[in-house]
Formats: C-alpha cells, structure tokens, sequence
C-alpha cells in the first residue's frame, strides 16, 4: 500500500510554480540564454538527422 500523503512532494508543479522556476532560470542564465537555446536546437536537429539516416538505412 503506497502513503499518497508521502508521494505527495512529486506532483507536478502548478502555473505558480512554473512561473517562479522560470524566473529562476532567467536570473541564473539570462545572458547565455541565446546561446543555450542555439546549442539545443542544433542538438535536435542531428538528432533528427541521425535518426532519419538510420531509418533511410534499414529501408530496403
């Protein structure tokens, strides 16, 4: 039998949370912001290039 009542710090954060989360972030990274967001999305970009060529490789 699971304690809900000790599962309960694992929710998910509300809108109030989030909003608090996301000012944290900006403080801490706010200036290498741009820079963060570039590198990941040149990583989702080979990402889905990698994963095309593996399925163009497997295609007969």
């Amino acid at each position: 039998m699971v304690r809900t009542d000790l599962l309960a710090f694992l929710e998910m954060p509300g809108s109030t949370e989030w909003l608090v989360i996301l000012l944290v972030g900006l403080l801490f990274f706010g200036g290498r912001l741009p820079e963060i967001a570039r590198s990941v999305g040149k990583s989702i970009a080979e990402f889905k290039k990698g994963i095309k060529d593996a399925q163009d490789e497997f295609r007969p």
